[in-house]
């Protein structure tokens, strides 16, 4: 097997070579690197790299495995962490020169379950300043590039996450989502990226958005997917908001089909504007459902706009984090996320409070829904990649700040807490991938799998690779 196939060789096929001793976690480690090495300096993905760490953890796992030491699900894989998470002894800057020398004593609870699972990162992977939009690029780290298309927007904040997981950088990438932060970039990328249901893995430090913040997996397949939620998955007292429930096998179960299903697939959900090339794509993989046994009916939801809703809690967290820092250090943030923040300042605590009753409100909506639908279909995003230098498409209206009108399809179901994927289901005219967003009522995340499993066999999309 070639370096190049055998860094698009899914984890799930990695780890059975692994323990079978037909792959040395060496080899592919020294694999991985050498492509890491090769295409980074062009994606500026990988912001902090681990390389040296990285082999030598590849030779204690080849090692262990010599020994016959009982291994993790994830022995030997590599994978990244995501420059959000604190990281033990490694450098992680938040995209940010508030950050640009923090080195953390402790790990983020997904990262310490994915090293006890095994897997080795070999580094930090870039964001936007404290991931604060859907675009990838920060004061500290620059642009990251999409690897469909040079200088073309890979989405944000799991930027460098979703470019490594597109590139064959690694199988598994851990990516975290408070308004769609793992399923924009994935969607621009071309490969599957899940929001789990709240609580479903641990945060823990709690970010200052926690409470529509979540954390998930970047692969190229689904069962890489589920194989990586599985790792991080379970219950952790630190967190107070962690699912005390044991999660389902998800990559045991994700076979099972989902026939019979009820499917609600709604092209704008009632309001939101929507390219034309994004959403034919987007309609015919809806419609594909059909096939898979399910029966899918085009919708409007009903919930109304929540963008206000949105703007109050998005905008006051990232005010309660920066606004007492913007007077020394605003001329080295981000000028939209100043804007943001002098925004978020202008709300009172009774707006704040209001704002959180009408989010209760909203959801009452959208769990009634699914009590009529099992799943709903939509857009991943309402536009394709765009220039990586701009908030905001050109053909869009502008604004200072507001970049999620344009991602309209993805922070409903942080507000609510749902399970929600996107999984790549086809190309704009200009060769840009185009996602389509599978979401599942609460708990449901093995159903969400199961439907993004089946649609994947249904329309392969793992054989494509971008021309980086």
């Amino acid at each position: 097997m070639s370096d190049e196939d055998l860094s698009f060789t899914p984890a799930t096929e990695l780890t059975q070579m692994i323990r079978a001793k037909r792959l040395s976690p060496v080899e592919l480690m020294q694999a991985t690197l050498a492509r890491a090495q090769a295409l980074n300096p062009g994606l500026n993905a990988i912001c902090t790299p681990t390389y040296e760490a990285a082999l030598d953890a590849a030779r204690q796992a080849e090692a262990a495995v010599t020994r016959g030491e009982r291994l993790g699900r994830l022995h030997g894989v590599p994978t990244t962490i995501k420059d959000l998470a604190f990281t033990r002894g490694v450098r992680t800057m938040s995209g940010s020169n508030l950050y640009s020398d923090r080195v953390p004593e402790f790990d983020h609870v997904h990262v310490e379950r994915l090293r006890a699972a095994g897997a080795i990162s070999i580094g930090k992977t870039t964001v936007p300043e404290l991931g604060w939009k859907g675009n990838g690029d920060s004061p500290v780290t620059g642009i990251t590039h999409n690897p469909w298309k040079h200088g073309m927007n890979a989405g944000g904040s799991s930027a460098g996450a979703a470019v490594c997981a597109a590139a064959g950088i690694g199988p598994i990438h851990q990516g975290s989502d408070g308004a769609g932060s793992v399923r924009m970039p994935a969607a621009f990328c071309g490969v599957f990226g899940m929001k789990p249901s709240f609580g479903r893995v641990p945060y823990h430090p709690m970010p200052n958005n926690g409470l529509i913040s979540h954390v998930g997996p970047i692969t190229r397949t689904v069962a890489d997917g589920a194989l990586m939620l599985q790792a991080m998955a379970g219950p952790d007292d630190r967190d107070l908001s962690s699912l005390e429930a044991t999660p389902e096998d998800y990559p045991a179960r994700l076979d099972e089909g989902i026939a019979g299903l009820k499917v609600a697939y709604s092209p704008d959900l009632g309001y939101l504007k929507v390219d034309a090339e994004v959403a034919e794509p987007a309609r015919r993989a809806a419609l594909a459902f059909n096939e898979l046994g399910c029966h899918v009916e085009e919708v409007n939801p009903g919930w109304g706009d929540p963008i206000e809703m949105e703007h109050c809690h998005f905008a006051s967290n990232y005010a309660g984090m920066l606004g007492h820092l913007l007077e020394r250090w605003s001329d080295r943030i981000d000028p939209g996320l100043v804007a943001l923040t002098r925004h978020g300042l202008t709300y009172s605590a009774a707006d704040y409070c209001r704002a959180q009753g009408e989010r209760l409100a909203y959801y009452d909506k959208v769990y009634a829904f699914f009590q009529r639908y099992d799943l709903l279909l939509t857009p991943s995003l309402s536009v394709a990649a765009f220039p990586a230098d701009r908030l905001i498409p050109a053909h869009w209206e502008q604004h200072p700040w507001d970049w999620l009108r344009w991602a309209g399809f993805s922070y409903p179901f942080n507000m609510t807490w749902l399970p929600a994927a996107t999984c790549p289901c086809g190309f704009t005219p200009a060769g840009l991938p185009v996602g389509l967003q599978i979401v599942g009522g609460r708990f449901r995340d093995l159903r969400v799998l199961q439907a993004a499993r089946a649609f994947e066999q249904a329309r392969p999309w793992a054989q494509v690779r971008p021309p980086a």
